[in-house]
């Protein structure tokens, strides 16, 4: 994949490729905060001005939005052009043909900003359903700060982190950690030591099936309990016992009594934020483990951007969603409310306007640059992420060893694949 700083040398401006239709009404939706609303109707106005459209923005939070949009595409009564969570695609586009082919509209949309692996994790039984905001991934974040109060290089590989589980202890204190990891950082972090040890996703992407044995499961989960032994992360019930706030709302962590954590990379302003003065935070990439076959790097689509497949306005559709990705106008407008863009024209530009910072394109270079097959969308499925996480809990307060809990998993991720 091209990383985003090779391309600054690129034209910052990317017109349309296409000619304009006449004027039409369109609807778009997506969902967001108050950030992202303000920035996406500033940009559908701009771009709707541009080609003479008029644009109906139609925006919420992210509860709810789910049902809004399963019940239009239902009844044929969804928006022109939708802001789509990636792991929605085979749930609304089975066969590939439940939203607009935008390849079809290539003499518009300009798809070369996008790398073909970007769009072929958007790309269902060949037909491109949507076209990816950005794309976000998974890494380590350790403060340099702390670290540096150990005596303590950064970590390099995963051994050297179980490694500094002790200094920390003995050099800082008991309520010093050098990573933490519960719920949902606990669940990927076992995903990459096992994609990483196995050389294999989870669950296949082409056939919907899960690849690793109960054996090779169980080896990451023993790995996360060694973590815990080691004083590598606070253990599950300690934090809980703590109140189980966000990382970002976490005193230690804004302390610097928490190391490190295993994030995405978008996140960075937001954990970053909180540390106090002097702090210093710092992606290092992915860690491997030893013997690793990749980089075990999970990443995906954060959102993408879709065309009605009901539509009857699919080409002055194409024009809006060109200027909101590739154009100046729109991207200006859009800014970094979705991430770092995959579209390389607007990553471009914003590093160039400083509308993303440097170490946000670092960090998302760092995602980009990493080795590792590819995720499948039903890895997010609500029931495949249950069976997992809740598992991990009962195991993280004994009630399963680790045997039985990746005999658990398995069990409750098959049945929940069954009907896909």
């Amino acid at each position: 994949m091209n990383c985003i700083k090779t391309i600054l040398a690129a034209a910052l401006a990317t017109t349309a490729i296409g000619s304009t239709v006449n004027a039409e009404e369109l609807r778009m939706s997506w969902w967001g905060g108050d950030s992202r609303h303000i920035a996406t109707q500033e940009a559908v106005k701009v771009c709707g001005d541009k080609y003479g459209h008029t644009i109906s923005p139609e925006f919420t939070g992210w509860d709810g939005h789910f049902q809004k949009v399963a019940t239009q595409l239902a009844g044929g009564t969804e928006a022109d052009i939708m802001q789509i969570n990636w792991p929605w695609l085979p749930i609304f586009s089975e066969e590939g043909t439940g939203f607009a082919d935008l390849n079809d509209f290539s003499d518009t949309i300009d798809l070369s900003q996008w790398s073909e692996d970007e769009l072929a994790a958007t790309t269902r039984n060949g037909h491109l359903n949507g076209l990816p905001a950005s794309v976000s991934g998974r890494l380590f974040f350790f403060n340099k700060t702390t670290w540096d109060k150990a005596g303590l290089a950064l970590p390099t590989t995963m051994e050297e982190v179980m490694a500094a589980g002790p200094i920390f202890a003995e050099k800082l204190g008991d309520n010093y950690y050098p990573l933490e990891g519960i719920g949902l950082d606990a669940s990927l972090m076992i995903q990459m030591i096992v994609t990483q040890q196995t050389g294999k996703s989870f669950i296949n992407p082409e056939t919907n099936e899960v690849q690793w044995t109960a054996e090779e499961l169980q080896a990451g989960i023993d790995m996360y309990q060694k973590m815990v032994d080691e004083h590598v992360v606070k253990s599950w019930p300690d934090m809980a016992a703590a109140g189980n706030v966000p990382l970002f709302e976490n005193a230690d962590w804004s302390n610097g009594m928490i190391g490190g954590s295993y994030q995405w990379d978008t996140t960075y302003s937001k954990i970053n934020d909180p540390l106090t003065e002097g702090q210093e935070l710092v992606a290092v990439g992915l860690l491997r483990v030893d013997g690793a076959q990749n980089d075990g790097v999970y990443r995906k689509p954060s959102m993408v951007f879709s065309i009605s497949s009901h539509s009857d306005k699919q080409q002055a559709a194409a024009e809006v969603l060109n200027c909101l990705l590739n154009e100046p106008e729109g991207i200006t407008a859009m800014g970094s409310e979705r991430g770092v863009p995959s579209s390389n024209a607007a990553a471009s530009q914003l590093l160039e306007t400083g509308g993303i910072e440097q170490i946000q394109v670092d960090a998302q270079d760092m995602v980009m640059a990493a080795e590792a097959p590819a995720i499948s969308p039903f890895n997010e499925d609500p029931d495949v992420r249950a069976g997992i996480e809740d598992t991990l809990e009962l195991f993280a307060y004994g009630e399963l060893d680790s045997a039985e809990a990746s005999e658990e998993i398995l069990m409750l991720v098959n049945e929940a694949m069954e009907d896909k």
